[in-house]
C-alpha cells in the first residue's frame, strides 16, 4: 500500500492497480495535482466541508464518488453514490468500511451531522482515515494497521492526547498526522514530535505530495 498526501485532510491511497482518493479539498489546491487525481478509481468524501471536497474540480472529473446524504445534498451538482455508517463495499482488490466519526463543532461553518471515517483493507494492510473527527465511544473497535487522525490545536478535531490516545486504542504500528495546513489551527511540528515520541508513538507528518510506502 502507498499513501500520497495532498493539503489537509487529503490521501490517495495505491494497492496494486487500483487507486482512492479522500477528501480533496479547496485548502491550497494546485492544479498539478490533477495529474494524480484523475487516475484514480473513486473518490471517497468524509464530510460536507470545503476544505474535504472541492467540487469544482470534482465535478470535471468522471469518477464515482461516494459520501453522506448530507454531502449529496449539500452539493447537489455532484453525481454522488450515498453511503452511511456500516456499510461495506469493494473497489478493485481493495475493501472499504464506512465507520463512525464525530466532527467537532465550527460555529462558524454549521454543524456537521453526518461525518464518516473509512477503513480500507487491501488484504495486507488496514488503513484508517478517521476524518474531523474527535473520540466518541467505540473508536476501538476500528482496529487497524495505520491510522491518520486530523489533528488540530482547538476542538474541531482531536488534540495530540487524543491522537496518541486513539493510536494505542485501535492498535495502529503508524499514525499520520494530517490537517497540518490550516494556519493558527494547527500545533507547532516540535511540539508534536516532542509529545509523541515520549508516549512511545511511531507517527509521521508528512509533507504535500510525499509518499508512505507501508
Amino acid at each position: 500500500m502507498k499513501i500520497k498526501k495532498f493539503p489537509q485532510s487529503c490521501v490517495l491511497v495505491e494497492s496494486g492497480e487500483f487507486k482512492i482518493l479522500i477528501d480533496p479539498g479547496k485548502v491550497d489546491f494546485d492544479e498539478k495535482y490533477l495529474e494524480d487525481w484523475q487516475t484514480v478509481d473513486c473518490v471517497l468524501i468524509t464530510h460536507k466541508h470545503g476544505d474535504h471536497i472541492n467540487s469544482d474540480i470534482l465535478s470535471e472529473l468522471n469518477i464515482p464518488i461516494y459520501s453522506t446524504n448530507e454531502v449529496k445534498q449539500s452539493y447537489p451538482t455532484l453525481k454522488i453514490n450515498t453511503i452511511k455508517k456500516g456499510d461495506k463495499f469493494e473497489v478493485g482488490s481493495i475493501k472499504i468500511e464506512v465507520v463512525k466519526a464525530v466532527h467537532g463543532y465550527i460555529s462558524q461553518m454549521g454543524e456537521v451531522v453526518e461525518n464518516v471515517g473509512y477503513i480500507l483493507d487491501d488484504g495486507k494492510q488496514r488503513f484508517y482515515v478517521s476524518s474531523d473527527t474527535i473520540r466518541f465511544n467505540g473508536i476501538e473497535q476500528n482496529k487497524c494497521d495505520i491510522i491518520m487522525i486530523d489533528c488540530t490545536a482547538f476542538d474541531a478535531s482531536m488534540n495530540l492526547w487524543g491522537a496518541m490516545q486513539t493510536y494505542k486504542d485501535v492498535q495502529a504500528k503508524l499514525l499520520i498526522i494530517a490537517h497540518q495546513e490550516s494556519g493558527k489551527m494547527i500545533y507547532d511540528k516540535n511540539e508534536i514530535e516532542q509529545y509523541l515520541i515520549s508516549n512511545d508513538v511511531n507517527f509521521v507528518i508528512p509533507k504535500i505530495e510525499e509518499i508512505i510506502s507501508i
